[in-house]
């Protein structure tokens, strides 16, 4: 591994404030008065509204005490003012809000969703409106048509629609992957690897102007594909991170492979199915991504093979982000059930043991989910991404939450704003009638989401019909 890696070494507005009205003598439902009130009112007030939650039990991310009683959380506009012990005096402007018997944890963020592949302005309007109302205050775009997603993003930021905070990546790739019929939906007016949005990389691209082409577009990092070899996969981490642009990869990037990848330095890689690669014989590896066929499943569900371990130590020693998606491969798994239904690269349960082997090698997990739920369904992927990280990965619940928040700010490189619940962040926060560090799926018991000091309740949220 050494060997290796001396080889390759060589990268607005702020939203509306929500008038909110003071607490309810209504012990039962203190939220009551804010049913049916718009999260974002006409015009920001003069001075920020100051609003002080009271009774909750705090689970607040930073890796401390699991959960703590008697504090109370201050807000100014869109930032947290204070977490203070309830005993403290409150601003004299504060407005008290009784959350007595709620738990309150940092917003959610999923780390791995698809905005505008092809763009489709008032669909994605209506799954960011989800997100939102489901708990998640933030996602990460992970290559789209940016000049849609741009947009979105604007609209999300300065309170136009209800939605997270979007945060989204430019893509690089070989040449060859953009005969892929994607690269086309979203680049139509252009040539699919000659926008500023999505790059064909050869070895003769000037890797500085094509960093800053991709920085051009108000991506947040950049986005490693596939078809490229290890070499300049390592170029392009450096002159990224020269510059001070974040790198998210694929976990294999055909031909490079994840040992590779993870020697290069990625701030996050994704996928934990194609971690498997590393176990295939060399010859078995595909040296495209048109060229993927279903992986063995055997070598890799106990969970402790060989070659992967070598991986992981690498992205444990190098501090990489996993970037896990389970919930996609389990749902894969439903539909190649179905008779002469075409097998997928891999089963959930590979899936499930390479996470689980990750997990305990000590590589820092986020929650993504690269797919979603049916658009009539109540609950957005990120729920389901949670449970089966519980449950059929076997990650504690507290590590679980963590992975949604804390390392999911870091891998969306928005660490100094949330992700946790700490004075002087935004005040990104929701409020569960039952005990998340119980069990993940009580994240269902939501009563209301905080984005950037708005409130929506839960109660107000509909979804569409099918």
């Amino acid at each position: 591994m050494t060997t290796l890696r001396n080889r390759l070494a060589g990268a607005a507005l702020a939203a509306l404030a929500t008038t909110l009205p003071a607490a309810t003598a209504d012990a039962h439902d203190p939220f009551a008065a804010w049913h049916g009130v718009p999260a974002q009112s006409a015009a920001a007030p003069a001075e920020p509204k100051i609003l002080a939650y009271r009774g909750a039990v705090l689970f607040d991310g930073t890796g401390g005490a699991p959960s703590r009683s008697g504090l109370t959380i201050v807000t100014r506009g869109e930032r947290i003012a204070a977490v203070q012990p309830d005993s403290d005096p409150l601003p004299e402007a504060a407005e008290l809000i009784d959350v007595t018997g709620l738990h309150v944890l940092p917003g959610l963020i999923d780390t791995h969703v698809h905005l505008a592949t092809p763009p489709d302005a008032e669909a994605a309007r209506a799954q960011m409106r989800r997100w939102l109302y489901s708990g998640v205050t933030a996602v990460r775009g992970m290559a789209d048509d940016l000049r849609s997603v741009g947009e979105l993003a604007r609209q999300a930021r300065v309170g136009e629609v209800p939605s997270p905070d979007i945060y989204y990546a430019a893509l690089m790739a070989g040449e060859g992957f953009f005969k892929d019929p994607r690269t086309q939906a979203v680049s139509a007016g252009a040539v699919a690897g000659r926008t500023p949005w999505m790059q064909a990389i050869t070895a003769d691209t000037d890797l500085p102007l094509a960093v800053a082409m991709a920085r051009g577009t108000s991506a947040t990092g950049i986005k490693i594909y596939a078809d490229l070899p290890a070499d300049l996969v390592a170029r392009i981490i450096a002159e990224a991170h020269r510059q001070g642009v974040p790198v998210w990869t694929h976990a294999m990037v055909y031909p490079a492979t994840p040992e590779e990848v993870a020697v290069a330095g990625p701030d996050v890689m994704s996928h934990a199915c194609i971690l498997a690669h590393q176990g295939q014989a060399p010859g078995d590896r595909p040296v495209s991504y048109a060229g993927r066929t279903p992986i063995d499943r055997a070598p890799f569900l106990k969970g402790d093979n060989p070659a992967v371990q070598d991986v992981l130590e690498e992205m444990r020693v190098q501090d990489i982000i996993l970037d896990a998606t389970v919930r996609v491969y389990a749902e894969q798994d439903r539909a190649a059930a179905a008779p002469g239904a075409r097998q997928p690269l891999c089963s959930g349960p590979m899936v499930f043991a390479l996470t689980r082997q990750a997990y305990d090698a000590g590589v820092t997990i986020s929650a993504g989910t690269d797919g979603e739920t049916p658009d009539g369904d109540a609950w957005p992927a990120l729920i389901e991404e949670l449970e089966l990280l519980q449950n059929a990965v076997g990650i504690p619940p507290a590590d679980v939450l963590v992975a949604a928040t804390r390392t999911a700010a870091r891998a969306t490189n928005q660490t100094q704003d949330m992700g946790t619940i700490e004075t002087g962040k935004l005040a990104n926060l929701i409020f569960v009638a039952a005990d998340p560090l119980k069990d993940v799926a009580n994240l269902r018991s939501l009563r209301f989401t905080v984005k950037r000091g708005a409130a929506y309740p839960r109660a107000d949220f509909r979804p569409p019909a099918d």
